[in-house]
Formats: C-alpha cells, structure tokens, sequence
C-alpha cells in the first residue's frame, strides 16, 4: 500500500513538474526548427562530395566518383599554403582573443571609478555587434595607403605602410582587428570570473603583507585560471575557423598567398568555378577535422577544468 501511494505521488510530481516546464519547452522549439531546417536537413548535401554533381542533373543522375573529389583537392598547388593561412590566421586569433581579455579585465578590475569604468566598458563591446561589413569600410578607410593611420605616419616624416596589399603586413591586420572586434565582449566571461573570488583571499593576503601586484599574481590570476583553461580548450575547435566573413571583406589578389583561407578557398571553387563536388569535399574535410577537434577540446576542458556539456 505504502509502495502504491509513493507511485502515485511520483507520477503527480512529474505531471506538475511537466506542467510548470512546458513553457520553457515551447520556448525552444523555435530553436530547435531553426536548427532542424539549416543544421541538419542541408547535411543531405553532403553526398554531392562523392559525386560528380552538375547543377541542371542533380543528385540522383549524378555519376559516383568515390574519393576523387579528396585526391583532386591534394592536387592544387596552393592547397597546403591554404591549409597553413588558415592554421596561422586562426591560431594566432586565438591566442590573442584569450590574453587580451584577461588582460583587460584585470585592469578594469583595478578601477575605482565605477562610471568611468562602465564607459570604457560600453564603449569596448560596441565593436561586437557591427558586422564585418562595416567595420571592413572602416579598417580600409583607416588602413588604405590614403587612409588615418598612413596620414599620420606621413604627417610625422615616416613612410606609409601597406597593410591591404602586403603579404607581409595582411596576416598582422586581420589579427590585430579580429582582436579589437572581440576582445570586449570576451572581457565580459573574465570579469563575470573575477566578481567570484572570495573577498577575504584578498584581506588576508593584504594582512599578509602582499601589495596589489602580489595579489594579482597570487590571488586573483589563480581565481581566474579555471574560466581560462576552459576557454582556451574549447577554442581548439576553431582552429580551422580563421573567419570567413572578415577575410573575404579584406582579402584582394595581392595578398592571396597569405590571406586566402579554407573558407574562401571553398567559396570560389562553388560561386566562380561552379566545382560545387569539389566545394563540398574541402567543406566537409573541414568539418571533419574541426568535429575531432571539439571533441578532444570538450574532453581537455572537462579534464583540467570540470566543464561538461550535459
């Protein structure tokens, strides 16, 4: 009799629990048609990389090729070169995006000044919510051989720099922009990191004798080395991402050798050369090798940092 009522009071619990969630259930299902439709249904295209697909015969009366299309991509000339831009770019993005926060955050948490401190703030985060099509028309005015930055250079005697059309200098641009895009809005995790620290660490290190320098080094860094370790595994995954949006709006034939990235590479292979097998086959090499990536990075994060997923 007592096992009977348990049962029923159980099934109560879960049918209001059920009730009280379905709300928030709704809430996602937008989400989760969202993803459906342009996540998972365009995976289908996927078999056009082991065809010799033709827009006007579609799939069904496209001719079989296996691995050709893989063996086709090794053959360009410039793919390793591609491969290595991509790498190069995206690894040094990372590595930026990670300590310029840290960083930051540290700084603005030595502020005492609050409304001065939430003006820097603001005015860091807004580079975050423009698109790379605006901010391409203003990195090219500032950075055009007729631009600010060359404008000040020749007002104070020095030569004007290339940074648009340079092999040398393109790579450094992009970094160096991505970084200012970003880095307010990933100042955001660091500071959210910092506001968890226990006060009374800092009361007895001062106590102890440590200044605001020791502090930082002994406290305040070790607080925020969980957050930092899980960041910087995660970001693993983009290691094949160096940012498409960005560099197609900056890139020009001058410095394709070391701005052209997979991501381009991909594009006009589809939208210029109309190689849509081709195309997909290098897309799908991609994925494969950022999804390796994830996983050993969700793997690294939940080793060294606790952090899971589910």
């Amino acid at each position: 009799m007592a096992n009977g009522f348990t049962a029923t009071h159980n099934r109560r619990r879960r049918s209001a629990r059920f009730k009280r969630e379905l709300p928030l259930h709704l809430y996602l299902l937008p989400g989760i048609i969202l993803v459906i439709t342009f996540s998972y249904i365009p995976m289908a295209g996927l078999v056009i990389a082991f065809q010799n697909f033709r827009v006007f015969e579609g799939w069904f009366a496209a001719d079989w090729v296996g691995l050709s299309n893989f063996k086709y991509i090794m053959s360009f000339p410039n793919i390793y070169q591609v491969i290595f831009n991509t790498v190069y770019i995206s690894v040094l993005k990372i590595i930026f995006s990670l300590v310029v926060p840290i960083i930051v955050a540290l700084l603005l948490n030595e502020m005492l000044m609050i409304r001065f401190k939430r003006t820097i703030q603001t005015i860091m985060y807004l580079p975050f919510f423009l698109s790379w099509i605006i901010l391409g028309g203003i990195i090219t005015d500032f950075f055009s051989t007729s631009g600010v930055v060359n404008s000040i250079l020749t007002g104070i005697g020095l030569q004007p720099v290339n940074f648009l059309t340079s092999n040398q200098n393109f790579r450094s641009l992009l970094v160096l922009t991505d970084t200012w895009k970003v880095f307010g809005f990933n100042t955001i995790v660091y500071m959210a990191a910092l506001t968890a620290i226990d006060p009374t660490l800092y009361e007895a290190s001062s106590i102890d004798g440590a200044n605001r320098f020791q502090q930082t080094i002994y406290v305040t860094i070790p607080g925020m080395t969980p957050i930092i370790i899980m960041l910087a595994t995660l970001s693993l995954g983009n290691v094949l991402n160096a940012g498409f949006e960005q560099v197609f709006v900056l890139y020009n034939a001058l410095v394709m050798e070391t701005g052209d990235i997979i991501d381009t590479f991909v594009f006009r292979l589809a939208f210029e050369q109309a190689k849509f097998s081709v195309s997909t086959a290098v897309g799908l090499f991609r994925s494969v090798v950022s999804l390796f990536l994830i996983s050993i990075s969700y793997l690294l994060a939940y080793k060294f940092a606790g952090y899971r997923i589910f």
